[in-house]
């Protein structure tokens, strides 16, 4: 079983190129988040203004929003526990929720590989420059 957080992780912990993890990450994609952030991951429309319930629309996961600014412990953190635990603020409204009482952790790295898989060449390799860089701020 795939512990994210266990001594042996890798400096990333998404998994873009496994097969068999991005068939469950599209399944879990297509049940569990299309519906907000879209089928080819654009996100909705004026994503970065705040709508008159005062909450911001969906961001894209594609290679123009910001998902791929974040590495790969942030991404799973937001996914699993919300956006509130990741701003510090237990208060903070938001559309998202989290995923830790519906997804495994297993599906989340899955969900979260096949999207990061969609990602341009260049994209991926500079979330990957990202996570190195966060592995390496993070050890002792």
């Amino acid at each position: 079983r795939f512990d994210p957080f266990g001594a042996d992780q890798a400096e990333a912990m998404l998994r873009p190129d496994d097969p068999k993890v991005l068939a469950v990450g599209e399944r879990i994609y297509s049940e569990q988040c299309a519906s907000c952030h879209g089928d080819r991951l654009q996100g909705q429309p004026e994503w970065r203004t705040r709508g008159t319930d005062g909450l911001l629309p969906a961001p894209p996961h594609d290679a123009g929003g910001h998902t791929w600014h974040h590495p790969d412990e942030m991404l799973f953190r937001i996914t699993k526990f919300g956006v509130a635990s990741i701003v510090g603020d237990p208060g903070y409204k938001t559309s998202m929720p989290a995923y830790g009482g519906r997804l495994s952790d297993d599906e989340i790295i899955a969900v979260l590989s096949w999207i990061k898989a969609q990602w341009p060449a260049q994209v991926r390799q500079k979330h990957d420059q990202m996570n190195a860089q966060a592995a390496e701020a993070a050890r002792p």
